[in-house]
């Protein structure tokens, strides 16, 4: 007896075997299954990044307004800087005035005597 190759992988009369109408109908269903998944994990992924769109703009119109308000504390800070400085100098010609006085006026005071 001889077999031909062709019939040996002839399952199409085997009970419980799908026939090949079936597994391409079978297959069909899962791909269209696995696509709605797809579909469905893109609309997702487009939501967080859309999302994350749009907190990046506030968050770099934060960053902006949080820059431009440094810079205006920055530009105040200076100002302060140079009066303080200027202040210090002030204080310092005073103190030196004042010094010199205080030496003039004890020149001209006699020294009290204090009797015990």
């Amino acid at each position: 007896m001889t077999v031909e190759p062709y019939d040996i992988e002839d399952t199409s009369d085997w009970l419980g075997c799908p026939t090949e109408l079936e597994t391409i109908t079978h297959y069909k269903l899962m791909l269209e299954n696995e696509v709605q998944e797809l579909n469905l994990q893109l609309r997702t992924a487009r939501e967080n990044i859309f999302g994350l769109v749009k907190m990046y703009d506030e968050a770099s119109t934060q960053r902006d307004e949080a820059m431009s308000n440094l810079r205006e504390r920055s530009g105040q800070l200076a100002k302060v800087r140079k009066e303080l400085y200027d202040l210090d100098i002030a204080a310092r010609g005073y103190k030196r005035e004042a010094d010199r006085l205080r030496g003039l006026l004890d020149g001209l005071t006699p020294d009290s005597k204090t009797i015990i």
